[in-house]
């Protein structure tokens, strides 16, 4: 004796219950696309986890924790800041980081996982 094959309601009611209302624009998959590969590096995570440890962070005060020269920094620093996950004040020759309001529980999120 077969089993009926299930029926289209049948299979709606479990397999679509993904929480998902609404599916990604192009635009924003684009652009959490952007911040995913700005967070996916060992270097980034460390300094995105000083800088919110410190609330504000000075390039100078980098290099040491993370065992990168200045350039090595300031370029990861700049993927940061381009996926808008930190801001840049320039102080003298310095620059002070700090999260970017907005994305504070974003990068809780990132750095708790």
């Amino acid at each position: 004796m077969s089993t009926p094959s299930p029926t289209l309601e049948d299979t709606t009611a479990t397999c679509c219950s993904t929480g998902v209302e609404v599916p990604l624009s192009d635009a924003r998959a684009a652009v959490l696309a952007h911040t995913y590969a700005a967070v996916a590096d060992p270097v980034r995570l460390k300094l995105l986890s000083l800088i919110a440890a410190a609330g504000e962070l000075c390039s100078c005060d980098m290099t040491d924790p993370l065992g990168k020269s200045q350039p090595t920094v300031s370029h990861h620093t700049k993927i940061l800041s381009e996926a808008g996950l930190i801001v840049g004040d320039k102080r003298g020759r310095w620059v002070y980081w700090s999260v970017v309001p907005a994305q504070e529980a974003f990068v809780r999120q990132v750095l708790d996982a």
